[in-house]
């Protein structure tokens, strides 16, 4: 089978291995489209994120879908033929973490596409029976890469508690940040703000249900927010999402920044008494999340604006570095 593997900074190569057999409780899935997230780009361009520094070579892509191609023993529900959407988590599902409900920090969590365990940019993958999810005969496989990070957007809103009328602001229009733009406007909240420097990216965000949108150099503090969601973590960014929260708000990051530290403003939480967030993934948000799409589908399909495929992954990842051609999502089809 093709596999895409990155081996080096900005450094891909196609290479041909054998493919795998399902084990007991598998099922085997040939991937058709895998879309390509913010944390792609840091081990891209960057080798890594955070702490964790990519091992070479290795598979990235973690959004994907296809469809079943054979079961292993003891699998039933599944056959051949099924159109699926695919989780990438692995969960030990005993550790105190897993016991208490929040499988998304497990201690021996593992994660496809992370130095070790090979994500998703290959024609075949084996996958516990569990980690699918079948997707509606109208939801296509590259529509249906859009499941796992508006897993991640619903996720991030359960930290914002936000009541039906509540004002929000996103910050960073990329697809993570219009992913939770769409699930905001679903939500109820009230007039939802998007802030991103690309003019492109900030119609998107109106597309996707924004009341407002606005360059990070016009904002000017004076409109505070009842829930703010940092989707960016670039430059001022975290400064900017603790400004604009109000006194008692909730501030949500979910972008992942470059820097190992990144400086907070310590006084202005204070005294605001912000309520501050990390977003860690999902949690099991994942048909929830197939579910919105299927019902709302008009509503996401302005976010998928380019495909490559797998033969030009690397002229793809250029583009989303260089937020090229007006780029939204980018989908990577096998």
């Amino acid at each position: 089978m093709r596999v895409a593997e990155l081996i080096g900074l900005r450094r891909f190569r196609l290479a041909e291995t054998g493919e795998p057999k399902p084990g007991p409780g598998e099922v085997q899935v040939r991937i058709q489209a895998v879309g390509v997230c913010g944390s792609d780009m840091h081990s891209y361009a960057e080798g890594g994120i955070g702490r964790s520094r990519c091992i070479y070579p290795m598979v990235l892509g973690h959004e994907p879908a296809g469809v079943v191609v054979k079961t292993g023993a003891g699998v039933s529900g599944w056959r051949a033929g099924d159109a699926v959407a695919c989780e990438p988590a692995l969960y030990c599902y005993h550790c105190e973490h897993c016991m208490a409900g929040r499988h998304n920090v497990c201690a021996n969590l593992r994660f496809l596409s992370a130095p070790g365990d090979p994500g998703f940019f290959r024609e075949y993958v084996n996958l516990p029976a569990r980690n699918l999810l079948a997707l509606p005969s109208h939801i296509g496989a590259k529509e249906g890469t859009l499941i796992e990070p508006l897993a991640v957007a619903l996720h991030s809103l359960k930290f914002a508690a936000l009541k039906p009328g509540d004002t929000a602001a996103v910050l960073g229009a990329g697809p993570i940040g219009l992913l939770t733009v769409a699930a905001l406007k679903l939500s109820g909240a009230g007039r939802i703000w998007a802030i991103d420097p690309l003019p492109a990216r900030r119609e998107l965000a109106r597309a996707m249900g924004a009341d407002a949108v606005i360059d990070p150099s016009d904002v000017d503090g004076q409109v505070l927010h009842d829930g703010v969601f940092d989707c960016a973590a670039k430059g001022a960014s975290v400064r900017q999402s603790i400004a604009m929260a109000r006194a008692g708000g909730r501030v949500v990051f979910t972008g992942i920044p470059s820097e190992l530290e990144t400086p907070i403003d310590f006084h202005t939480w204070r005294r605001k008494e912000l309520a501050l967030f990390q977003v860690r993934r999902s949690n099991h948000e994942g048909a929830l999340a197939r579910d919105l799409l299927a019902a709302r589908a008009a509503l996401f399909a302005p976010l998928i604006t380019h495909t490559h495929p797998i033969d030009h992954i690397d002229r793809g990842f250029a583009q989303l570095e260089a937020y090229a051609d007006g780029v939204g999502k980018l989908v990577i089809e096998i």
